[in-house]
């Protein structure tokens, strides 16, 4: 196993395996590996976290991280998002995704970065250290306030650089999907899962 940061060779493999990941899981389809290919021409990306795993020189996993903005009443600061996190649906649950967000958040701590945003499972990322965002008066764009939303969470590793004034977070623009657009992207682009079957190599899309 191997962790290390994505190339440009790495692109297309990495949508196949984003899109396979989150095909029909929240919705029909999936769309995040949409996401994840138009973030890379986005302002919000961060490269120098975009990592994968490789095994047996297949990648199995994916994570992503992009800047969005906490708005407050008289300012407004630069906080970094988790996602698209994938893996692929064969090596799920056996710790790949959890080497991953370990690896990618010593980093983040490394480089002094106050904070990190998710929006995700609570049993999930509580063992990552996130808590409940609205603990610390930040709020998701578009939910209500007297809601509980567990599902957007914080790690602070700097509470001296938290602002515990209300903010609301702004995720990036690319984040904003068009279905048409997503049919689109997949017709240009043929996602094939290879499969060996009875010793003959098949394609199917």
């Amino acid at each position: 196993m191997k962790i290390r940061l994505e190339t440009e060779n790495d692109y297309n493999e990495v949508e196949n395996l984003v899109r396979n990941t989150f095909w029909n899981i929240y919705r029909p389809g999936a769309y995040e590996h949409y996401i994840v290919h138009n973030l890379r021409n986005h302002e919000s990306f961060i490269k120098e976290l975009a990592y994968i795993i490789e095994k047996d020189n297949k990648i199995i996993g994916h994570i992503n991280y992009s800047k969005g903005k906490i708005i407050y009443k008289d300012k407004e600061i630069n906080a970094i998002i988790l996602g698209p996190i994938s893996i692929d649906k064969e090596f799920q649950n056996k710790g790949y995704g959890t080497k991953l967000i370990k690896h990618t958040i010593n980093i983040i701590k490394e480089k002094n970065i106050p904070f990190i945003i998710v929006v995700g499972d609570k049993k999930y990322y509580h063992r990552f250290g996130f808590e409940t965002a609205s603990k610390y008066n930040i709020y998701l764009e578009g939910t209500k306030e007297d809601e509980k939303s567990d599902f957007f969470m914080i790690k602070i590793f700097n509470k001296n650089k938290i602002d515990f004034k209300k903010g609301i977070f702004q995720i990036p623009i690319v984040f904003n999907v068009n279905e048409k657009d997503v049919e689109e992207f997949d017709k240009k682009f043929e996602y094939k899962e290879r499969k060996i079957i009875k010793g003959q190599l098949t394609e199917g899309i």
